[in-house]
């Protein structure tokens, strides 16, 4: 019999768990895709979309992938190699049956002839194997190892929309974050893809770089710059590949969020005096209205991205006298209606879900003068502020979580010691941590379409 604490935790994890469509796995079998000829390269590339492939599914969070010690030795190249959509035939059993038990079965070839890279992928229903393919796919590119990754992105998001409710997959999403070389070397936006690959130098200021955010549509990313001598928001182009103009106002201004239309920036600014919450048009920004007036900083805005109604941001408003210590807080976007969410500690860096109406959040609950601990990520329900879990535990200092666009995911940046902080990925639920840089110092990650 479960203690009530231990009891309680569980029914939090699988609330959450539940709520970012994580709870029960399909199990698929994916083995690898054979080579379809003998050309020069096919090998290579065969490789690189094999591993991509697996990684994909793997991280997807929906699946409950099988080992491939335990596959039959003969691999299919084909459908019809398993017999899928002829009656009577028994050549899925070895994959539908025990020990390998799949559910789903991937199967496929990969070549490279001529320059051109061939891949065809089909996705079987091991339980029904007189069933046409549930799902089948043909791909031709450029035969280059960039792009095995991009069929492989593809292909994975596929399956991952087909099988796990119609959300689309994040194999080819991008994260924008900060670079630097190191304490007191220039800071720049950097992008790279959503599993730490094909990291990407976009700005060169020489100047510090700050909270990126990545606009709705990805062709945009507001973030906060000192190339000007203070704090301002800046803007860069994802399309044009450069950086585009942006005004600047009085006093600090940092930490942009855009509204879920993309049509509406909020920031932070102190232009009349203390740093409070404004908003603006994105196109033009000629008019910034404050929402916000207490004193007490107010910074870090986000928006519901469901609605656009409603910002959560962070405040020292609700410190005590002489301190100024953090706490979230949500309000209508005219700032009407506000609500503290939080309840102690040092609580900053808010991420609303795009799919649900969940937080995450950097969270040091024992924040104090002596007091154990460091920050972690922790997940809350917005409409029951009292329902939190704990993601992180203690693996160093853990701040700014940022949501895939799938809702099953956070990126976040960690910082172990006195290394360098570095970005790493989970489930939404806690599970499968993984480091997606190792060089230089790396932070504030937003991810994006």
């Amino acid at each position: 019999m479960l203690f009530p604490a231990i009891a309680l935790m569980a029914q939090e994890q699988g609330f959450f768990k539940t709520g970012t469509n994580l709870g029960v796995q399909m199990r698929l079998a994916a083995p690898d895709f054979k080579a379809a000829n003998s050309e020069a390269g096919t090998a290579a590339l065969q490789r690189v979309f094999n591993d991509t492939l697996w990684s994909d599914l793997d991280q997807a969070g929906i699946f409950d992938l099988v080992s491939k010690s335990l596959y039959p030795s003969a691999v299919p190249a084909t459908p019809q190699e398993l017999c899928a959509g002829t009656p009577g035939c028994p050549a899925m059993n070895a994959w539908a049956n025990a020990p390998v038990n799949a559910t789903m079965v991937t199967v496929g070839n990969v070549g490279a002839s001529a320059d051109q890279l061939t891949v065809f992928g089909w996705l079987l229903d091991a339980k029904n194997p007189q069933a046409p393919p549930v799902l089948g796919r043909e791909y031709h590119e450029q035969a280059s190892e960039q792009n095995a990754r991009v069929v492989a992105h593809r292909f994975a998001d596929a399956i991952i929309q087909r099988l796990g409710g119609g959300l689309p997959g994040i194999a080819e999403s991008k994260i924008y974050f900060i670079h630097s070389n190191g304490p007191g070397a220039a800071k720049e936006l950097w992008a790279m893809d959503y599993d730490g690959a094909n990291q990407r130098q976009l700005t060169h200021l020489n100047s510090i770089a700050l909270s990126p955010a990545a606009s709705p549509d990805g062709s945009r990313v507001a973030f906060t710059s000192y190339a000007q001598g203070k704090p301002d928001i800046a803007m860069y182009s994802v399309e044009l590949g450069r950086m585009v103009s942006f005004p600047r106002f009085a006093g600090t201004n940092s930490a942009p969020s855009w509204s879920p239309d993309g049509a509406r920036l909020a920031f932070s600014s102190s232009m009349s005096g203390d740093p409070e919450i404004y908003i603006c048009e994105a196109s033009s920004c000629t008019a910034p209205r404050r929402v916000t007036a207490y004193r007490g900083p107010d910074t870090q805005p986000v928006w519901n991205p469901k609605t656009g109604a409603q910002i959560v941001w962070v405040s020292g408003r609700a410190s005590d006298p002489g301190r100024s210590v953090p706490q979230i807080f949500e309000m209508e976007a005219d700032g009407t209606n506000v609500q503290r969410l939080t309840d102690g500690g040092y609580a900053v860096s808010p991420a609303w879900s795009p799919t649900v109406p969940f937080l995450a959040f950097s969270w040091d609950r024992r924040y104090g003068p002596g007091a154990p601990g460091a920050p972690d990520i922790y997940i809350m329900d917005i409409a029951n502020p009292s329902h939190w879990e704990q993601l992180t535990h203690n693996a160093g200092r853990n701040d700014y979580p940022s949501w895939s666009p799938d809702g099953r995911h956070i990126a976040y940046q960690s910082k172990p010691g006195r290394a360098c902080e570095q970005i790493w990925t989970m489930l939404a639920s806690g599970d499968k941590p993984r480091q997606i840089t190792h060089s230089g110092c790396n932070t504030q990650p937003s991810w994006s379409k």
